[in-house]
């Protein structure tokens, strides 16, 4: 299992704000995001193969009640199955981070839905081959749904613009079942100054139709650096 890090800090983004955690970041991604601001764990992915026991103890050196299973895309590994199961055993929560293409039985106690709108695109100038694989990928509707029935959830959206929204407000009209107090609306920007741009006029329409708005404190914090 290809791994970019394994780090304690402190969950920036979600239900779970706040909350000490180690974070296990697989390398590797079947999508490719232009904004992606891990771009070690997808369009360059960097890190080691380690065994399921060699990250367990790993992540146990790091004393947290909390853990994140993150990427790139952790879900397109089969190895996150016996990792999850001894991480449950342990007594860990355990959030997996995914885009929701991809599904493994796993064990998991918040999964963290990030679906990707037509806004993540890569260009045909920086990525052509990219572009189309993308597109036909980042969007499994029958995944979502297991998704969404077998899991205690929370559905990220990335917005970069205002158009954004209504090709949001379409993908949750095809899932009514979806608890809309667990639908955060967070704001496209690796920098600080974007982020405040959008939280501007994304803030306000948050709180208009009911969403939760998910400001990227991690960024807020310690700016976008590498195991934090």
């Amino acid at each position: 299992m290809k791994i970019a890090e394994i780090y304690g800090s402190i969950q920036g983004e979600g239900l779970l704000t706040g909350t000490p955690s180690v974070f296990v970041r697989t390398s590797g991604c079947n999508l490719r995001c232009w904004f992606c601001d891990t771009p070690y764990a997808s369009w360059q992915p960097e890190g080691d193969d380690l065994g399921v026991e060699e990250i367990f103890e790993q992540v146990s050196l790091l004393a947290a009640d909390h853990v994140v299973l993150t990427g790139g895309e952790p879900m397109l590994f089969a190895e996150l199955i016996p990792l999850a199961a001894m991480l449950r055993e342990a007594g860990k929560h355990i959030t997996i981070e995914t885009a929701g293409t991809l599904y493994l039985p796993v064990a998991c106690d918040l999964m963290s839905i990030s679906p990707k709108l037509a806004n993540s695109t890569p260009s045909f100038v920086t990525a052509g081959r990219w572009r189309r694989r993308h597109n036909r990928a980042r969007f499994v509707p029958d995944v979502v749904g297991r998704l969404l029935a077998e899991f205690d959830y929370q559905i990220k959206f990335v917005i970069d613009t205002p158009a954004d929204c209504g090709e949001m407000q379409q993908w949750l009209d095809d899932f009514a079942e979806v608890d809309r107090s667990r639908v955060l609306l967070m704001p496209q920007g690796r920098r600080r100054e974007e982020l405040d741009e959008r939280e501007l006029w994304l803030e306000p329409y948050c709180f208009e139709h009911g969403f939760g708005y998910c400001p990227r404190r991690q960024i807020e914090w310690f700016g976008l650096v590498r195991g934090t």
